[in-house]
Formats: structure tokens, C-alpha cells, sequence
């Protein structure tokens, strides 16, 4: 049966998540492209208070993401996302208010907690609306969407500063997610109620779905506690990949700007287009990430197995990184092109990791495993905001600021071999979980 037979309806459904994804990303983007040259200058913050600030809206995020996913799982996707994507785009708005550290402070925690809920539904979505063998495709298509929201962030929001002011910033881009919805309550719906949906593109998303085979013949729903959850060596596996991987994104959400600055002199709109390249490069890894698993299950791979080959190979991409600062003495180009490399393996192996879940867990715990991850991310993204503040503060006052960057992109190479190998070392063969036991 060809894909014009079975119907493309699943492709909507992505595009929408795509957008709500661009959208959680740019909105978490502004303050790191309006801290230089408004918010340092108003408010006389040091590195450290950036840190901080930052740290806020990780652990609110991380902390949150430990009851989004249920709380998605309970819900469901269609209120669930929705009821995420409000409360956030408020969140973001509101941040035009503030007129204190402090209230950035709690403006940047408000916004994490309340954009904890895109990925858990994000994940929820494409395990419900994708077969197995394209959901890593999907995933990636969908996450390109962070890489999308964090290209159009520094072409529009330093020209929002500069003619209307830094609240404007805040305002304007918080404003976009309260249109989506408008599509979203007109196009979403699952699929086992979704009228636009063929019979022939139902059977073709549950074709081949081990895990929801078990539940058919079982005839129930399995729903596993929080207790069961992490007695799973597949939890930890996801757990901890999360945590060893996560932070190096956030260090290039909220620092590149920043390093910029400090190593090449570039403030205001000249950071625009270099930025904008890291993230299209970025994109392209993301989709790119997607493919290569799903053609290789097409030529016969076991989905597992395509899985983890197609992240070690990530994980290997990762590594050049390490020489961005050097050969960027040369030539700052050579460092924006490995660093859009660097982010380009985070995005590929994002779009696989996050596919684990629902390769192993059934669909009704996709959100809260999905949540328990990315609460050990956001961790994982508190300690190296932290690290880098000390490490940047230190190194600034001895005069060699530089260092501190050197120190941060060795750990930004070598931390997706580390979580590869301990990934493996816990599920060898990732199998799906036996919830009958």
C-alpha cells in the first residue's frame, strides 16, 4: 500500500507540533539576546546573576517536567498542550513587566514551569499519531522546530529591542503561541477520534507496534506508577542519557551570545546571522537525525539496533567540538560552523533518544517517562549553567575568561560518548518493557 493510499493526515499533526515546539523556543531564547546590551546595562548584573537567572528557569523547568508528564498522560495531548502552551506564552509575555533581578528571577522560574509541558506532550503525540519505524523521522522533524524558534529569534528580537525596547521583545514574541491554538483546537484530536483520519492510516500507525500488540491482547491499558517506573533499567537509561546531554544544549541557548561577546567583540545585531547559522546547521541535523534510523530500518536494521548505531555516530559528532575556540583564533567562522556542528549531533541525537521511549514503554506512559527525563535534562542543565558562571566569573578576574569556555566545550564533546556508554551498559538490546510482570 502506497503513502497516498494510507493518507498523510499524521503529517498535519506533526507540522503542529513543529510550530509549537519553534514557538517554546523562542520564547526561551529572548532574554539571552537582549541580556548584553539592555538588561546587564539596567539592572548591573554579573555573570554570576545571569547564571543564576538562568538556573531559575531550569529548575523550575526540571522540577515541573516531574508532574507534566503525568499530567499530559491524565489529560491527554489536546488539553494538555494546549493548557502548557497558554499558561508559557503568559509566562513569556509577563516578563515585559519586570523591573528587578528578583522579578527576573521569578519570571524566568514562571516560564520554565510552564514550558515544561511541550515535550512531554511533544513525544506523547508522535506515539500516538506515527508507526515505530518513522517516529525517530518525525521526532526530528518536530525538534528541528527548536532550531527553527532559535534562528528566527536573533533575526527579529534585536530589531524589536532596538526600535521598540527590550519589554516589547518579551511582549511580542509571547503574543505568536496564542494564535496556534487557533489551529491546534481546529486540527488536533487523537487518532482513534479524529474523523479526517482514514481506516487505512489508523492500521498503518499501529502496524508493527510490539508494545501496543501486548495491550490489544491483554485488553487493558497498562498505567504504571512513578515506583514501577524506576525499577525499569529503560527508565534510567532514558534518565540518565537526558541528564549527561541536555545542559550542553542549554550552554549553547544561553551562552553562545555571550561567548561571542567575549571572544570576537560582536554585540546588538552583528550576532544575528552567526547565530542564526549555528541553528540552521542545527536543523538540518535534526531531520538528518531522523532519517538515517528509519533507512535503516527500511533495509532490514531491527529498530533497536538502528537506533543505537545511528546515536553512536551522533555521539562521535559531537566530539570536534572541543576545538571550536582554537581554530576559531584563526578564523571566528571556523568556530560558529564546528559549533553549529556540535549543536547539529544534540539535535540528531535528540530526535533518537526521546524516540527510545515510546520504542520501550506504551503509550500511556510515554508523558511521564518523558517527563522523568527531561526533569534529569534540566538538572543536568542547572549544574553546567552554574559551572559555567563560576567558570566565567574566575577566569574573567584573572584575566583569561577564555579558559572557562575551553573547560566547558571539553565537556560538551565528551558528555554523548559517556551517556552512550552508559546507556548501553543498561539496556544492551533496549527491549521493550515486559508491564504484564
Amino acid at each position: 500500500m502506497n503513502q497516498e493510499t494510507i493518507g498523510k493526515y499524521r503529517w498535519t499533526i506533526c507540522s503542529l507540533v513543529f510550530f509549537a515546539t519553534t514557538i517554546n523556543y523562542l520564547d526561551r531564547q529572548v532574554i539571552s539576546l537582549v541580556v548584553e546590551d539592555y538588561l546587564t546595562p539596567e539592572f548591573k548584573w554579573t555573570e554570576t546573576d545571569y547564571a543564576n537567572i538562568t538556573a531559575a528557569f531550569q529548575f523550575t523547568y526540571a522540577f515541573a517536567l516531574f508532574f507534566a508528564g503525568r499530567i499530559i498522560d491524565y489529560l491527554g495531548t489536546r488539553i494538555g498542550y494546549a493548557l502548557s502552551l497558554i499558561l508559557w506564552s503568559i509566562s513569556a509575555m509577563g516578563h515585559a513587566l519586570i523591573r528587578s533581578t528578583t522579578g527576573f528571577f521569578i519570571a524566568r522560574g514562571a516560564l520554565g514551569a510552564t514550558e515544561s509541558g511541550n515535550f512531554p506532550a511533544a513525544i506523547k503525540v508522535v506515539a500516538e499519531w506515527f508507526p515505530q519505524k518513522e517516529r525517530a523521522l518525525a521526532t526530528g522533524l518536530f525538534n528541528s522546530g527548536a532550531n527553527i524558534g532559535a534562528i528566527i529569534a536573533p533575526l527579529i528580537v534585536p530589531f524589536i529591542a532596538k526600535e521598540w525596547g527590550w519589554r516589547s521583545a518579551f511582549f511580542i514574541t509571547g503574543a505568536i503561541g496564542l494564535i496556534w491554538l487557533i489551529f491546534w483546537f481546529i486540527y488536533y484530536e487523537v487518532p482513534q477520534r479524529q474523523k479526517r483520519l482514514s481506516k487505512a492510516e489508523l492500521d498503518y500507525i499501529n502496524a508493527g507496534d510490539q508494545i501496543q500488540e501486548k495491550i490489544v491482547e491483554s485488553g487493558k491499558e497498562p498505567r504504571i506508577g512513578y515506583g514501577q517506573m524506576l525499577g525499569f533499567r529503560q527508565t534510567w537509561a532514558f534518565v540518565l542519557g537526558k541528564f549527561l546531554t541536555d545542559g550542553i544544549w542549554w550552554f549553547y541557548l544561553f551562552w553562545l551570545p555571550k561567548f561571542l561577546k567575549a571572544e570576537y567583540g560582536l554585540t546588538k545585531d552583528d550576532i544575528s546571522f552567526p547565530i542564526a547559522l549555528v541553528y540552521i546547521i542545527a536543523a538540518v541535523g535534526s531531520i538528518f537525525g531522523g532519517w538515517l534510523p528509519m533507512n535503516l530500518i527500511k533495509k532490514g536494521w531491527p529498530v533497536f539496533k538502528a537506533r543505537k548505531i545511528s546515536m553512536l555516530i551522533y555521539a562521535c559528532c559531537a566530539l570536534p567540538v572541543v576545538t571550536a575556540q582554537w581554530l576559531g583564533t584563526f578564523d571566528m567562522w571556523y568556530a560558529i560552523l564546528i559549533i553549529g556542528f556540535a549543536a547539529s549531533a544534540h539535535a540528531a541525537w535528540s530526535a533518537n533518544i526521546f524516540t527510545t521511549v515510546s520504542d520501550m514503554f506504551p503509550k500511556s506512559a510515554v508523558g511521564t517517562v518523558t517527563g522523568l527525563g527531561g526533569m534529569a535534562g534540566g538538572v543536568g542543565g542547572i549544574l553546567i549553567s552554574k559551572l559555567a558562571g563560576y567558570l566565567f566569573d574566575y577566569y574573567k578576574e584573572l584575566g583569561h575568561i577564555q579558559t572557562g569556555y575551553f573547560i566547558v566545550f571539553i565537556v560538551c564533546g565528551l558528555a554523548y560518548l559517556t551517556a552512550w556508554s552508559i546507556m548501553h551498559w543498561l539496556v544492551p538490546k533496549m527491549k521493550p518493557i515486559d508491564f504484564n510482570k
